[in-house]
């Protein structure tokens, strides 16, 4: 059995952005828990050369609609980053949702030996298979903020584990 290009990112990316849903729940529980606003996370970061978890949160929404687009030969859809509040982020996260969600499983799956031009930074482009621009740069992309948006709550005393990052496993019951 093979996998298509969409069953390696879109559903992987919608788990992973609904679990983070839920992780940003935990964070205001916690933060009404203790009586402080929880903007304050926005600002936090885990080393100083490394973004905020308010880019963090657009960077891998930003990840998973640039590769659902470029997957199914498109120009992503440009999304200012002007979020400062964690409702503002989880409307970037629901609206990245509904980006995944127009994007024909069809389109993504032509061919995944395409070549394509994809960007891979803000000055750069490289011509690449469409199944490698899928596992060697945008999957790693989106994990990494993800994972370091993760880290920061986490380090921040937001009481979430690997069930949280997780999320909801397709075929898995929750117990």
């Amino acid at each position: 059995m093979s996998l298509s290009l969409h069953e390696m990112s879109v559903p992987a990316f919608e788990r992973a952005l609904n679990a983070f849903g839920a992780i940003l729940d935990k964070a205001e529980a916690h933060a009404a828990a203790r009586k402080f606003d929880p903007n304050v996370y926005l600002s936090l970061r885990l080393a100083p050369d490394q973004f905020p978890l308010t880019r963090q949160i657009q960077a891998f929404c930003d990840h998973a609609k640039n590769a659902a687009s470029r997957l199914a030969g498109r120009e992503p859809p440009f999304v200012e980053d002007r979020e400062t509040t964690l409702p503002e982020l989880r409307q970037r996260i629901a609206a990245t949702l509904d980006l995944l969600k127009a994007v024909p499983p069809g389109d993504i799956d032509v061919e995944p030996t395409r070549e394509g031009v994809f960007p891979i930074g803000p000055n750069r482009k490289v011509s690449m298979r469409a199944d490698r621009y899928l596992m060697h740069f945008a999957l790693p992309n989106f994990y990494f903020h993800l994972t370091t948006a993760y880290d920061i709550l986490r380090a921040a005393g937001v009481e979430v584990g690997k069930r949280d990052f997780i999320g909801t496993v397709p075929g898995i019951a929750p117990a």
